[in-house]
């Protein structure tokens, strides 16, 4: 008798595929990995941080890597995009935000091929990636749309950052400038500037004690999108630093993600 039929099929891994080739630039890949079983599965758009000034679409932070990020969201039932995008000193913004468009659009419009759904789709960034995964959800539509944002620790507000005016810090690489002199793209960068009563909706995730990007970045955006009727949840991840280092249970952190999405997706 013939078994390989009711074996299940195990998770499909498609990667570096060609999403984007900007003029100019390197090639932009994505690493596309789906649930074993029969779609059409939601796809979430993981977004790599980094301060913009590195990481690659196959990086995650120490502190996360230990947790199975891509296996609790794929035991779930979720496809998962590795997205990469421009660096701050290969372009400044929206190169980034074009990039992460420019591979939703492309798994958009191959969703049939891969049996993926293109009416559940959700990013899920980290630091530099947050900030990225919120603008991607904010001003996605039509075949850029994304139906829900998870943001870990992202920035949500240029102009509320203090003393980052150096010219060669990592914000002004991404900017294009020193941030006294940019206001306008760094109000355009700002998911909490970008708000509006369409938006998807958000879950941010942040630890209390992030002396990278501090903690009221994620309560203000929360703030600002419960004003125009958005949901946005807040999970602190207490006594936390960047990246969760300190946090005792991440793993818990990435299944409340997961959960997040089942709600509003599912």
């Amino acid at each position: 008798m013939d078994l390989l039929p009711f074996m299940p099929r195990p998770t499909v891994t498609h990667p570096g595929i060609v999403v984007a080739d900007p003029l100019g630039f390197r090639p932009l890949q994505l690493d596309l990995h789906i649930p074993a079983g029969e779609g059409p599965f939601p796809v979430v758009f993981w977004v790599h941080g980094g301060g913009w000034m590195s990481g690659s679409r196959v990086w995650l932070p120490d502190s996360i890597t230990p947790f199975g990020f891509h296996q609790r969201l794929i035991d779930r039932g979720y496809a998962v995009a590795d997205v990469d995008y421009r660096l701050g000193r290969e372009a400044p913004f929206p190169a980034q935000l074009d990039d992460v468009q420019a591979a939703i659009r492309w798994v958009r419009g191959n969703a049939g091929r891969f049996g993926l759904d293109p009416g559940r789709f959700a990013t899920l960034g980290e630091s530099a990636g947050g900030q990225l995964a919120a603008l991607a959800g904010l001003l996605g539509s039509g075949d850029t749309a994304v139906h829900a944002v998870v943001d870990w620790y992202g920035v949500s507000d240029f102009l509320a950052l203090q003393g980052r005016d150096d010219p060669n810090d990592n914000v002004a690489m991404y900017l294009g400038g020193a941030l006294k002199t940019v206001a306008e793209v760094a109000r355009e960068a700002s998911p909490t500037h970008r708000v509006h009563a369409g938006a998807p909706p958000f879950l941010a995730m942040h630890g209390t004690d992030d002396r990278i990007v501090p903690f009221a970045q994620s309560v203000g955006l929360a703030e600002a999108l419960r004003a125009v009727g958005v949901r946005c949840d807040v999970v602190p991840a207490e006594g936390g630093d960047h990246c969760f280092v300190g946090y005792a249970d991440i793993g818990g952190l990435i299944d409340t993600s997961v959960d997040f999405l089942d709600d509003v997706l599912k």
